[in-house]
């Protein structure tokens, strides 16, 4: 694996552990303290890590200057495909008995994986390290 990709792996999973903090919180008190349903409290805590995760990654991750609306259009595709499937599999998964943090843990591992193939490999393809550093 080559340097860049390396910290490139490497930044990604501690971005997306920040996220992932983001999304547990923000699940944890709509499950516990309002408690909403598995699907809801799962999709909004999605949406707020997928921003957060998005805005870091473009920035310092990749390095890209690609454009922003179309960046952003291309993960909203992944994740038009990625959020129904999780959401699905989860609410099976809660309906069998598992617990809602475990299957939230295996879907974020999975997102993770995922997202970080996507992005690399379709969003910012030939796009990375294109983004000026400001001085």
């Amino acid at each position: 694996m080559k340097k860049n990709t390396f910290l490139q792996v490497i930044k990604f999973v501690l971005f997306s552990a920040s996220a992932g903090i983001i999304q547990t919180v923000s699940f944890a008190l709509l499950n516990e303290l309002l408690h909403w349903p598995y699907y809801l409290g799962y999709l909004v805590a999605l949406t707020l890590s997928v921003v957060w995760n998005f805005t870091f990654n473009r920035r310092y991750t990749f390095k890209s200057a690609a454009n922003i609306p179309v960046a952003m259009a291309k993960v909203a595709g992944f994740y038009a495909v990625f959020t129904p499937i999780s959401t699905y599999l989860g609410h099976l998964a809660e309906v069998a008995g598992f617990n809602e943090y475990l299957i939230l843990f295996v879907t974020m591992a999975s997102n993770m994986i995922l997202e970080y193939l996507f992005c690399k490999f379709v969003v910012y393809r030939g796009q990375e390290y294109t983004r000026e550093e400001k001085k």
